[in-house]
């Protein structure tokens, strides 16, 4: 690459600053030509191509710089300080995620879905006497999708998040560029690079991971409370149907209505995301990166 440089500079310099592929066709290869471009050392002009950097480049190819010329990855955003911080967890997230995982043993654990259940009945429990048990769920799936929402909006930070998948699309970018010209050593460079970028994938899904753990902390009680619930057999009634859905017919809380998936957890599961679009849409909460 130096002499496919050494080249450009020296058209380009001859011509007033510009070049085109037509002055260096026969002493470069196209993959030479495209990496120069590819690097930003080329920018497009009104005649061809002109170096973005003539005398830095001049510099280079006589050696008066310290240490090796990047030609690759100049343009991949940087991680700041900020950016870092935004990716790692506090002690309070780790808890929760210990605590998160603590209340899924209840789904297999009975000793632990009864002291879950049993308390939260405290609370929710004098719903059961005012409402339907559709409509306890229907409510619960609101709360449920109100904080959730909320602490979407709250604890991921999006513009950092954004920093780590625009980082890692210019870098496969780059590696697609290279396969298409068949830029072996570019491919096996880029390929060194993402190695280096995997510490980039754990922080981009400890961000997105952060606020999950709450949303878990809060939700998983409350559906192990429903759970708890039907299994103490004081909703629903015998011989006829617990709800009418569209498209299903009556059938009851435990009967399967997509496979093994029980009614009350497919209804539960249609208000809770129906709300939460709604409530996303209405607060103008974002949940990607633009």
């Amino acid at each position: 690459m130096e002499d496919a440089l050494r080249t450009v500079h020296g058209i380009a310099t001859a011509n007033g600053g510009s070049v085109t592929w037509e002055d260096v066709d026969g002493d470069l290869t196209s993959g030479q030509w495209g990496r120069i471009i590819e690097t930003g050392l080329l920018r497009s002009a009104d005649e061809g191509f002109e170096l973005t950097d003539p005398e830095g480049i001049e510099r280079a190819l006589d050696g008066d710089v310290e240490g090796d010329v990047s030609l690759g990855f100049d343009d991949l955003p940087e991680i700041d300080e900020e950016t870092k911080e935004a990716a790692s967890w506090s002690q309070y997230d780790k808890l929760a995620a210990v605590g998160s995982v603590m209340m899924m043993v209840g789904y297999y654990f009975d000793p632990v879905q009864n002291v879950v259940g049993g308390t939260l009945d405290l609370l929710l429990g004098p719903l059961l006497a005012v409402l339907p048990f559709y409509l306890v769920i229907f409510s619960v799936a609101l709360l449920t999708g109100l904080y959730s929402s909320l602490l979407m909006a709250n604890l991921m930070d999006h513009d950092k998040l954004s920093v780590y998948r625009e980082r890692m699309n210019v870098i496969k970018e780059k590696r697609e560029a290279a396969k298409e010209r068949g830029d072996d050593e570019a491919v096996e460079r880029i390929q060194e690079k993402q190695m280096e970028m995997m510490g980039d994938q754990l922080g981009m899904m400890k961000t997105q991971f952060r606020p999950m753990v709450w949303v878990m902390l809060l939700t998983i009680p409350v559906f192990l409370w429903l759970w708890w619930t039907i299994g103490q057999g004081t909703v629903g009634t015998e011989g006829q149907p617990d709800m009418i859905m569209p498209l299903v017919g009556g059938v009851n809380w435990n009967e399967g209505v997509l496979g093994p998936l029980r009614a009350w957890i497919f209804w539960y599961i249609l208000c809770s995301f129906g709300f939460g679009q709604v409530l996303r849409k209405s607060l103008n909460i974002r949940t990607s990166p633009t």
